[in-house]
């Protein structure tokens, strides 16, 4: 019989935290309380998850970060398994399950939002985060 700790895997998020885009996505997503809890973690900010996202050749600015369970996923399927994850209450979880929970979805989407992110960088001024410029 599993007891409640080993019931719960926590999965953390990285995301860019100058990104309005990001912040706003993050700000409302909730993953069932049976997965465990959602760290966000901030993609400027230096750290373990960082490192190994770097080590790994993961170009942050192309993709968010979800570790869960031991595994990194990367882009579209980082949102994809996310959405599995979530919770489905209220209006933005509905959607964002909709529209992310099939594969297909989540690549013909993510592209889609990662370009609007780029967008929105663009116009007010915030740099990438090049956190595989160390490497070159």
């Amino acid at each position: 019989m599993k007891t409640a700790d080993n019931k719960h895997q926590d999965a953390w998020l990285v995301y860019d935290g100058e990104c309005p885009v990001c912040t706003v996505y993050c700000r409302y997503i909730r993953i069932r309380e049976t997965v465990g809890t959602l760290h966000l973690v901030d993609a400027r900010q230096p750290g373990e998850l960082m490192d190994e996202i770097t080590a790994a050749g993961l170009d942050i600015d192309q993709g968010m970060v979800l570790k869960f369970k031991d595994v990194v996923y990367y882009g579209a399927d980082a949102i994809h398994m996310l959405t599995l994850l979530s919770t489905p209450s209220g209006l933005f979880n509905r959607l964002n399950y909709h529209v992310f929970s099939h594969r297909l979805g989540a690549r013909i989407a993510y592209p889609l939002g990662k370009a609007f992110r780029n967008l929105v960088l663009k116009l007010l001024g915030i740099r990438y985060i090049n956190n595989l410029a160390s490497k070159h």
